[in-house]
């Protein structure tokens, strides 16, 4: 729930706004990387792996390896920096949930729905 505060005149009024669904997910993958990049604009080997086994373990397999996590890395880092920044990052979870989405396609048709 997001809290706004809006003055009017020389009353404050305090306005409520449910969250939804997704500006909650959204928010939450942009904190997350800002909450591993700790200040930075990228995130570096240690900071990205800590982020995938600790985020990510769940939905990735090999995440406990380090080499796995570093070739995922350099897979995601197109500017060659050895970081993973904002964008990049952003590039891995629209993979991961385009994978999602393919699988719960392929389960509804297996199904029958």
């Amino acid at each position: 729930m997001l809290v706004f505060k809006r003055q009017e005149g020389a009353k404050e009024k305090f306005v409520t706004k449910l969250v939804t669904n997704m500006e909650g997910a959204i928010k939450t993958v942009v904190m997350q990387f800002l909450s591993s990049a700790r200040g930075k604009e990228s995130l570096g080997g240690k900071n990205f792996q800590k982020l995938v086994q600790s985020q990510l373990g769940n939905i990735l397999s090999d995440t406990d390896s380090s080499s796995a996590v570093k070739d995922m890395m350099k897979g995601l880092d197109d500017n060659q920096d050895g970081k993973v920044s904002f964008q990049e990052y952003l590039t891995l979870v629209g993979y991961l949930a385009n994978s999602l989405s393919e699988q719960k396609t392929q389960s509804a048709a297996a199904s029958g729905q």
